[in-house]
Order: structure tokens, then sequence, then C-alpha cells
């Protein structure tokens, strides 16, 4: 299937990726703030470490059980009033932190952030579904994403600077100043339908217009409920919680690895920084295979081939890392792995829109909360993995690689033009939906409340630690960071 020629008029759609990308990269930076100001709160508002660890882990409550809500709420009310809602209201509770004067103003806060964020990545995915035409779509989630990983990197220098300038406090209130900009331009540029967009020209709109008219749509029409239960929801959700425990490794345990697995280098500790540099490259790389094959007449394919490429290059760079023990060699290949892991971004998320359609926000709010859980299995089962004379991760590596090999089998079966499956009654697809909902709030609920319950123990209150003044200090920390898409 060939595609209509590019309009040479007018590329609104264009400032609309560019306003998502720097949306991306807000996000992460407000989450690494409070990682990097964990010693200078403790000491200031004399919290255990035990409460700390509490504060850093309430935000992963609140933001993997909110996907599938805040997926709803923007596919309801629009992207543009529900990123300007969700923005505004984790900006403002970001900046409420710096006010914060006892623990439990902190767990209040940072849960209700986390809430405030689960709506980020869905909402995008409405707004690329609707102002975007299909070929278009894994670019555009390939580069949003992208910002994430540079912002996530930029974050482990930039937070310990801002704090050693103007305190934690104030580093919140400009973290949030942040978002709060970003929500006014959003709501003042951006319009649900690019329709009512008088920047957008006739050309451009009949270019989107005919894009979207896509034969990968097979389920747009169909209820949420019945894409929730399908079988190409049920294999998106397998394969996207295989890539997040290999890539959450770089924003959790990293940083404090290879300072303790190289302990004679006193730079290791930096090169945790280049996974995430090398992921946002992958983002685009992927973002342009899936527009170049979706092109060529491989609607199919441009989603298939590009994420099956990805995880196959994580297993080479994840085997790669269990074969060595030099540094420089270990941080090529585990950059290896997360550019593989990331590549799966782009085609994850537009399979995503092909199959969500008007559901978008909620289908892909749904694939990030089981993603959510990889996300946090993986800080839990790190430790248990690592050898405990050597040091070294490698059964973790190996078992991250066997399962990004098993996600590939689901795309070998993921198919957005696969028509609907035989018909349910109303009662049995209730029950249906009901069933697969709650199972997957306890076990995200279970998972980020263990990986709570790990951070208290891993914790020792017994010594308050010094406010650190370099980086290195800092990184040290990195490994309570709860991220997530």
């Amino acid at each position: 299937m060939m595609t209509a020629s590019r309009p040479t008029t007018s590329r609104q759609r264009l400032i609309l990726i560019g306003i998502l990308f720097f949306h991306s990269v807000n996000t992460y930076m407000d989450r690494a703030c409070i990682a990097s100001a964990v010693d200078v709160m403790k000491r200031d508002l004399s919290l255990t470490a035990e409460i700390m660890g509490l504060v850093l882990g309430i935000f992963a409550v609140g933001y993997a059980l909110f996907q599938v809500p805040s997926g709803w709420f923007a596919d309801r009310l629009g992207p543009r009033k529900a990123l300007t809602i969700v923005v505004a209201f984790w900006s403002l509770f970001t900046a409420l932190t710096g006010l914060a004067r006892n623990a439990f103003q902190l767990l209040v806060l940072r849960f209700l952030f986390g809430i405030g964020e689960a709506g980020a990545f869905p909402g995008a995915a409405a707004a690329f579904f609707r102002w975007l035409p299909v070929n278009e779509r894994g670019l555009a989630h390939g580069i949003s994403f992208s910002g994430s990983r540079l912002g996530a990197a930029f974050s482990l220098f930039l937070m310990p600077w801002l704090i050693y300038q103007i305190g934690w406090r104030w580093t919140f209130a400009l973290n949030g100043l942040v978002g709060l900009i970003w929500a006014v331009v959003w709501l003042v540029w951006f319009r649900d339908n690019p329709e009512d967009n008088s920047r957008v020209s006739q050309a451009e709109l009949d270019y989107i217009r005919q894009g979207r008219e896509s034969d990968s749509s097979g389920g747009v029409r169909a209820s949420f409920a019945a894409i929730f239960t399908s079988v190409n929801m049920s294999l998106a959700m397998v394969q996207y919680f295989a890539s997040n425990v290999t890539f959450f490794i770089s924003l959790t345990w990293l940083p404090s690895y290879l300072k303790n697995q190289w302990p004679d280098d006193p730079q290791a500790v930096y090169w945790s920084a280049l996974p995430l540099v090398v992921a946002a490259m992958a983002n685009w790389t992927a973002g342009g295979m899936v527009m170049r094959l979706h092109d060529l007449g491989f609607p199919v394919g441009s989603r298939r081939i590009t994420a099956m490429v990805g995880f196959s290059l994580a297993v080479a760079g994840l085997m790669l890392a269990t074969r060595t023990d030099n540094l420089y060699w270990f941080v090529a290949c585990f950059s290896l792995a997360t550019f593989g892991v990331d590549m799966t971004l782009s085609p994850s998320w537009a399979f995503c829109n092909d199959i969500g359609g008007s559901h978008s926000g909620a289908v892909s709010g749904s694939m990030n909360m089981v993603g959510n859980i990889g996300a946090a299995l993986s800080a839990i089962l790190f430790p248990f993995f690592q050898d405990a004379q050597t040091g070294s991760a490698n059964a973790f590596f190996a078992l991250a690689a066997g399962l990004n090999v098993v996600a590939i089998i689901p795309w070998m079966f993921m198919n957005p033009q696969r028509s609907s499956e035989k018909k349910l009654t109303a009662a049995a697809m209730r029950v249906r939906f009901a069933a697969m909902l709650t199972a997957l709030f306890l076990v995200t609920g279970g998972a980020v409340v263990y990986q709570i319950y790990r951070s208290v123990r891993r914790e020792t209150p017994a010594v308050q630690e010094e406010v650190p003044e370099r980086a290195d200090e800092i990184f040290d920390r990195q490994e309570e960071l709860e991220e997530s898409r």
C-alpha cells in the first residue's frame, strides 16, 4: 500500500511532535529531581531511610495503577484538555514538594504526582492518533520517547548542579514551573482535531485524512473492553513487559553496579548515562524504520520487523555483556541491549494506535501498566541474581536475554489487521474485562508495593548521610529511582 505524497505547505503536525518531545523530556526530569535530592531532604526533614524509601516508591503506585484510567480520561476528554490538566496537576505537586515539611506531606504529594504523570504518554498517544497519518505514528512515538531518555541522561548531571546552586526546594519549584509553562503552550496551540487548527493548510489536512484511512485499523470500531481482552492486546502486553525488564536497569541499578563492579575507576559511574543516550538514538532509528517500511507497503511488517530486530539486538547485547570483565566493553554491550529494547517502543505504541483507534489512550495505558510490572520486577530481581562473591549480575542479564527471546514470539502473531474474534455476549465480555483488569491491578500493585518494601529493607537507618557535593555521590541513589514510559 503506497501512501500519498507529503504536503509541502504547512507542517503543523511536526510542531506537534516537537512539543510532545519536550513533554517527554519534562516528565523524566521531574522524576529524576527527587532521586538527586534524597540525601539533602533526609537531613533537612529529619527523615529515616525507611520513610525516604516509601516516599520514593509511592510514586510508582500512583503511576502504575492509574495508567488505564488516565488513558480513558484522555480518550474521553480529548488530549488537549487531558494533557493540560494532567501536566498542570503533576507540575503543581512537583513544585509543592519543595514546600513539604514532614513525611506525611511528602507521601501525599508524591502519590498525587504519580497519578498525574500516569496520563503523560497515553495522552500523547491519543494526540498522535488524531493528528497523524498511520505511516508517521511510529516515527512520532520514537521522537517522543527519545526525549524521555535524553531527559533522564541530562538530569543525572543537571539536577545535582541545580540542587547545589539553589537548594532542593527551589529546584522542585523550578521543575514545576517548566511543566506549567508547557501546559499553557499546549492549551493555546493544540486542538483535538487538526481541522480546528487554523495553521493547518488544506493540503496537510487532506494528507492527514487520507493517511488515517488505513487497513491497519481492524479494531478501531470495537469497544475498549473487546480490544482490552483481545489476543492482540495480550500479546502486546507480554512483549512490553520484557522490554521494560531490560531497560529499567539503566534507571535503577546500573549506576551503582558500575561503581561497585569497577571500584578502581572513579569515572565508571558516569558511563551509566551512555545507554540512555544510545536509547534515544534507537527511538529515532526505529521510528524511521517503521515509517519507511510502511511507505514501502508493509503496514504490518513495519511494526513487526522493527520490534523483532530490536529484541534480537537486545539478546545479543545482553549475552555479550555476560562475557566480559572490561568496563568499556560491558558498557558498549549493555548499550547495544538498551538500543535494541528501545527499538521496540515505536512499533509497540504505534501498534496500540492501530488496534485502539479512538481508544488509543486507554489501550496504550493498559500496555504501559504491564510494562511497569516488568520495571518493578527488574529492580526487585536484580540484587537476587547478583553474585555475592564477584558482584557480577550475569545471571540477571541472561534472564533478561531469555525474556527478550520470548518477546519475539508475540510479534510473530501480533497483527493490527486481524478481524474481531468470535462475538461474546455483553455479560460474558463484562466478566472477562473485569477479571483481566482486576488481575492486572493486583499484580501491578503487588509488584510496586513489594519494590517499596525492598527499598526500605535495603536502607540502613542508623547513619544520616552528608549533603552530596559531587554528582558521583548522587548517582548512588539512582537505584531507588522509580521510572516508567
